[in-house]
């Protein structure tokens, strides 16, 4: 087939799945095409992602040979629909980027001038608890309550106010969402004291407030060249945690990274009760209840709410997504509801014993010029334009293709300036 496929569409890309390498020795190494032999998620995972360009996943199209259904059966079911989980994955992340990408970029920059003071940390072995915004988030809040000082407790940013209801503190707040609405998730960490007795753990390219700029910063690094080079220029430390769509993801690898101790979940649903999206209260409870009237009330808001969630996929995605990297995960990791907290002395967690502040010596008003800088040199530099390019485009020209040197350049001193 694969010759033939050649011949017929030169300007493609062919890569090819097996479900195990019986073929492998007989491969023609003239044909000029890659292939994976396995049935295993994160092998064929990181597979792809090595092959396929994240703003390519829209022309992917797939051949099947369908007498290999009728040998391998449930193998080959199984590897079609790895490859058609990844596929809806990362073309979900690809219309997310075209839409917010530039707003990102921004971001990114705008935050550089709020940081004064950062975290290094080094690793502990205490228990570690992890919040989302999931309905089940309720039933979980006095089991919290009961274990909150002998354990860490980061929370994604939507959880916060669910958490202070109950009178719980978060010690580390996770924000990574870009949207100026995600500030209505971090702004009741910014009033009285509560701010001094929190941490924030962010990506730069997150909607934060300016609010926190005199307070240290858990710097999150996506791992994107461009961030890199920033980062690198600057000074800054950070600490490298993948993108993944979901701030659940980044919340149990910051813990994974942060403590050797077993980690318990709380409110990751990826999924909706009823006509409830989210643990109550929540911030943008607000919102709904003002906008809600005889005419339309708030439980018709919360209904089509759900039934929009829903339709849309978004949560099917993510929790199969976050399945899959579940089992990738070390096993300590445990449902709250399902699991007792270990009863092992811990003494109340002290966030300073592991974590140090490090004030920033240069002045971050020159952050943004430095790297601006830096991206524009390695722009011109020969090694780096490409995977550069390749990075920018999507972000600051989303939908757009064959953007050239001079147009991103141009661009990034636009939005710079």
């Amino acid at each position: 087939m694969i010759p033939v496929l050649k011949d017929k569409f030169k300007n493609s890309k062919i890569i090819a799945l097996h479900v195990n390498d019986h073929f492998k020795s007989e491969q023609n190494s003239e044909i000029d095409c890659t292939h994976c032999y396995s049935t295993n998620r994160q092998i064929i995972k990181n597979f792809l992602e090595k092959e396929i360009p994240e703003t390519e996943t829209d022309k992917i199209k797939i051949i099947e040979w369908r007498p290999s259904l009728n040998y391998f059966k449930e193998a080959y079911v199984s590897l079609l629909s790895i490859v058609a989980e990844y596929l809806k994955m990362t073309d979900a992340g690809r219309r997310t980027t075209s839409v917010f990408g530039k707003r990102w970029f921004k971001n990114f920059f705008k935050n550089l001038v709020l940081i004064n003071k950062i975290l290094l940390y080094r690793q502990s072995s205490f228990h570690v608890i992890v919040t989302g915004s999931g309905p089940s988030l309720e039933q979980s809040l006095p089991i919290i309550a009961e274990n909150q000082k002998k354990c860490l407790i980061i929370a994604a940013s939507s959880s916060v106010n669910a958490l202070s209801s109950y009178n719980i503190n978060a010690d580390i707040i996770i924000a990574t969402d870009g949207g100026t609405w995600a500030l209505k998730h971090l702004y009741p960490s910014c009033r009285n004291n509560y701010h001094h007795k929190t941490i924030l753990a962010a990506n730069l390219c997150a909607a934060l407030p300016s609010q926190r700029k005199d307070l240290p910063f858990f710097i999150i690094n996506d791992g994107s060249f461009w961030q890199n080079i920033v980062l690198h220029e600057t000074g800054i430390p950070s600490v490298l945690i993948r993108q993944t769509g979901t701030v659940s993801a980044t919340s149990v690898e910051l813990a994974l990274l942060l403590s050797s101790g077993d980690i318990y979940l709380a409110g990751l649903d990826f999924s909706v009760s009823d006509i409830r999206t989210h643990v109550r209260p929540y911030a943008f409870d607000n919102l709904f209840f003002s906008t809600a009237n005889r005419l339309n009330p708030f439980y018709n808001t919360s209904f089509t709410r759900s039934g929009l969630l829903k339709k849309g996929g978004s949560l099917d995605i993510y929790g199969s997504w976050f399945k899959d990297q579940f089992n990738s995960w070390p096993k300590r990791i445990f449902s709250i509801k399902e699991h007792r907290i270990s009863n092992k002395e811990q003494g109340k967690i002290n966030l300073f014993d592991f974590l140090n502040i490090v004030k920033i010596k240069d002045d971050p008003s020159l952050f943004c010029k430095r790297g601006a800088s830096a991206l524009i040199s390695a722009l011109n530099n020969p090694l780096y334009s490409d995977n550069l390019i390749q990075e920018l485009n999507p972000l600051l020209f989303p939908g757009e293709k064959n953007i050239t040197k001079p147009e991103i350049e141009s661009e990034l001193r636009n939005l710079l300036n």
